[in-house]
């Protein structure tokens, strides 16, 4: 994942800036991010998905920042789905867990973690940071059939018949 703050390729941006004095840790205190993820480290590698979200800072006297982000991905056998992940990260700590809290596509109400840990910095203004995903995602989740609120109103009237788009 690569995560470019500034200059050519930029693909986060500093939404809003607190009325108390910069963090140490960072010069911004809301993020955007469209992200690239790649297969392999390097910028050029292989395109497999678009982190896209939030991060900002949590905490006024540690490094710390809440994280919250879609993983829409392009290639390979989840084109077209997303993972969600959302924790704390202490940006001092090698690696840094994050949890999978959902998903889209084939990635349906995927559950699990992510460890993730700064592989490289390009430059003061461009991280790559390495994700190792542990996900799980229910057998039937990812079926093309969906329960409506009547339907689900039905079966908790007792009456066993359901639709399915």
């Amino acid at each position: 994942m690569h995560d470019i703050t500034g200059g050519p390729g930029q693909t986060a941006v500093q939404l809003i800036r607190g009325t108390v004095p910069p963090h140490p840790s960072s010069s911004s205190d809301t993020v955007d991010i469209d992200d690239h993820l790649t297969e392999g480290p390097a910028i050029d590698s292989k395109p497999v998905g678009r982190p896209q979200g939030t991060y900002m800072l949590g905490s006024l006297h540690q490094p710390v920042f809440v994280i919250s982000i879609t993983f829409v991905l392009t290639d390979g056998p989840y084109n077209g789905s997303t993972i969600v992940v959302a924790g704390r990260e202490n940006i001092f700590e090698t690696v840094r867990e994050l949890a999978v809290v959902g998903g889209t596509g084939q990635l349906r109400r995927a559950a699990g973690h992510v460890l993730w840990r700064t592989a490289k910095l390009e430059s003061a203004v461009h991280m790559v940071l390495e994700l190792d995903v542990h996900a799980s995602v229910p057998a039937n989740a990812a079926a093309r059939g969906h329960w409506s609120v009547a339907n689900a109103t039905e079966q908790s009237n007792g009456n066993t018949s359901a639709d399915s788009d």
